[in-house]
């Protein structure tokens, strides 16, 4: 308390003793013992009420003892039985639960990892990716500034993410890998790596890499094979020795007929291969007999325009080129989508051939567009300029319904630059984006898509998206999200067929390592988005005729459904609405790829190279004995006591309350007691 609090209290202890000496020791009528009992009541009770009315605090202070953390990753894929460790690590893990000395140290807490970490609540062995960096990185970010040493119990070999062995760099704790699995070199011909487009073109030879590797005790001769049901396309020697143990091949194969085209890629096992899975992989080539092409008319050079060509390439069905407005006028009906990228005056006659030919556009406006030329140039939108700047961000608009988007974090993106104004688009339209000031929109649409009479256009007000796509990237360590948004606008404009009410969205086939998802979007008689109906999925294998139904769950503005429980095959499916005559057919694939049966032994150098780099130690899973020792002796694992001071008001303290009542309720008893009331 403060000096100036100590003597407001001395002040009312004085009052409130001078009070009762007044009504009870000057003028009170009774004498002897009463008046010091009713003193000493009314001191108590002004004493108390003005104590709440100064109301001074106090400081707490507790402890608490808290023990240090020690979580346990666990590798739940697939490999783990491959490598036959399950009945180990269920061991281990059970050993670890029950150790009385190890639980008493440590707060202990599990979690399994494969393509995704979490916590432990069961473990299936039966994961297809293992991403080691992810675990790590997640449980850097739960313990951030804590002791907590890591038991990570793995083979070592991911088949995801970033390579772990960097991300422990920044590591704050010690590593305790439990290595399981062996570190003996088995003889050994691997495919490692296969590359290949997911599309190409008929009549053209499409590229293919393969890598290989070999380990083992001397040279080695083999036959690399990629045969097409059965008959090969493609052959050549391979040849190995310990010190050249990987090779990388690259050659073409043509396409000659149009739709998906399924190849195995083979290198012939040697006589003494222990695991011979790794030896193949099935890839597939879906042959098309033409390109989506998309001009893009564009008279400065902007950072915009190459994340526009990355994003729009990402898929090999697409081609763009980049012409100059003059340049333009004679090439676009060799187009499907032209992208008029911040017009003036030198596009009118772009924008009059546009006209003539019914083209489809995307208008991406900016700081250098002439908006005066804009505005009559075309009758979709218009825009009151001011010739002054704004910097505006974006908001993903929920109802949006006339394709399936997923907010991408549009929230959390760098500003976009625009003049300011108000944009007004007269004719029928749905904003995607909305404009955003301060984190409020301003009423303005961002990007918004229009169709009228079967021609599609769009409008982006803002410049300075390339941002957008590496900020996606620091996010998600990848740009396939922010090249997902910009594809499927890209794919919706690009198309002159008709809209349906019901559209499905799915690949020609899939890799059963990888998400295996198709998406649908239902619309009501009006072409609204119909957020309220049931859709379901009928999947039926074209070798076995089995038939399987699967709901579809909505998100946000479409529905989906996830299938990486199908095996590999060949798949019809139908999607259709619940109560309605609504349908759409179609067929995919899924190849047949564990990229978990490739590994034969633990990767024990690079686990114990995490575990040196975090002054921690690796064992083997016969060895977790010595660890769970090693961490109990440990003197930097030790218990911390924390304290915790708190600043309590007194008028936070129900006694005092409790005192001025019971003082009252005391005074009021002995006065009727006496007779006195």
């Amino acid at each position: 308390m403060t000096t100036e609090t100590i003597l407001y209290i001395i002040l009312a202890g004085v009052v409130s003793i001078a009070l009762a000496v007044f009504m009870y020791g000057y003028k009170s009528k009774q004498k002897g013992l009463l008046t010091w009992v009713f003193g000493i009541l009314r001191f108590i009770t002004l004493f108390s009420i003005l104590l709440l009315i100064i109301n001074p605090k106090f400081k707490s202070e507790t402890y608490t003892i808290e023990k240090p953390k020690l979580p346990v990753l666990i590798d739940n894929s697939a490999s783990v039985g491959e490598l036959y460790q399950t009945e180990n690590v269920s061991e281990l893990l059970q050993k670890l639960k029950e150790n009385g000395d190890l639980n008493d140290k440590f707060d202990v807490s599990y979690y399994t990892f494969g393509s995704d970490f979490r916590e432990s609540d069961s473990i299936s062995f039966n994961e297809k990716n293992t991403n080691i960096s992810k675990a790590l990185t997640s449980t850097n970010e739960l313990f951030k500034n804590q002791t907590a040493p890591t038991i990570v119990i793995t083979d070592g070999n991911p088949t995801l993410g970033n390579d772990y062995e960097f991300s422990s760099a920044t590591f704050q704790n010690a590593i305790y890998p439990v290595i399981l699995g062996d570190s003996i070199k088995y003889t050994d011909l691997k495919i490692e790596q296969l590359n290949t487009n997911r599309y190409t073109f008929l009549k053209n030879q499409f590229p293919v890499e393969v890598i290989l590797t070999y380990s083992g005790v001397g040279p080695v001769n083999s036959e690399f094979v990629v045969t097409q049901g059965t008959v090969g396309v493609f052959r050549t020697n391979v040849s190995f020795s310990e010190s050249e143990t990987s090779k990388t091949l690259n050659f073409t194969l043509p396409s000659n007929l149009v739709g998906l085209q399924k190849y195995t890629a083979q290198i012939l096992p040697l006589a003494d291969e222990k695991n011979k899975i790794n030896n193949s992989k099935q890839f597939a080539v879906e042959v098309i007999d033409q390109a989506t092409n998309v001009l893009v008319v564009s008279k400065i050079v902007h950072p915009d325009l190459g994340a526009l060509k990355k994003a729009i390439t990402t898929n090999e069905q697409r081609t763009v080129s980049f012409k100059k407005p003059a340049e333009a006028v004679s090439v676009l009906n060799d187009y499907q989508l032209i992208i008029l990228y911040q017009p003036d005056r030198s596009f009118a006659a772009v924008f009059s051939e546009m006209e003539k030919l019914k083209k489809n556009s995307w208008v991406i406006s900016g700081l250098q567009t002439d908006w005066y030329f804009l505005n009559g140039a075309q009758d979709n939108f218009t825009k009151e300029t001011s010739n002054q700047s704004e910097d505006i961000q974006a908001q993903l608009n929920s109802n949006y319904g006339t394709f399936a988007v997923e907010d991408i974090g549009f929230n959390n993106f760098p500003p976009l630059h625009t003049e300011f104004g108000a944009l007004t688009i007269p004719v029928p339209n749905e904003v995607l984006l909305e404009q955003t000031v301060s984190g409020l929109t301003n009423g303005n649409p961002l990007l918004a898509t229009l169709e009228i009479n079967g021609k599609r256009d769009a409008i982006l007000d803002g410049e300075g998206f390339w941002r957008w796509r590496a900020r996606s990237f620091l996010e998600t360590e990848s740009f396939q999200s922010f090249d997902d948004f910009i594809g499927n606008i890209i794919q919706y404009l690009a198309s002159n067929k008709r809209r349906t009410r019901l559209e499905v969205s799915s690949e020609t086939f899939y890799y059963n390592n990888k998400p295996i998802r198709i998406s649908a979007q239902y619309f009501d008689k009006n072409y609204v988005f119909d957020n309220r109906a049931s859709l379901n999925i009928t999947l039926k294998n074209k070798d076995t005729e089995k038939q399987t139904v699967f709901p579809m769950l909505l998100r946000n503005n479409y529905y989906e459904v996830d299938l990486n429980s199908l095996s590999a095959g060949e798949y019809n499916y139908t999607v259709s609405v619940s109560n309605e005559a609504v349908s759409s057919s179609g067929s995919f694939t899924i190849l047949d790829f564990n990229v978990e049966q490739q590994f034969l032994n633990a990767n024990v150098s690079k686990l114990r190279r995490i575990a040196k780099h975090t002054d921690g130690s690796a064992y083997f899973i016969t060895q977790t004995d010595a660890m769970i020792q090693s961490l109990l002796a440990n003197d930097n694992f030790q218990n911390i006591e924390r304290s915790e001071q708190k600043v309590v008001p007194l008028i936070d303290w129900k006694y005092l309350l409790a005192l001025i009542v019971l003082a009252l309720a005391a005074e009021w008893f002995v006065r009727k007691y006496n007779g006195l009331i």
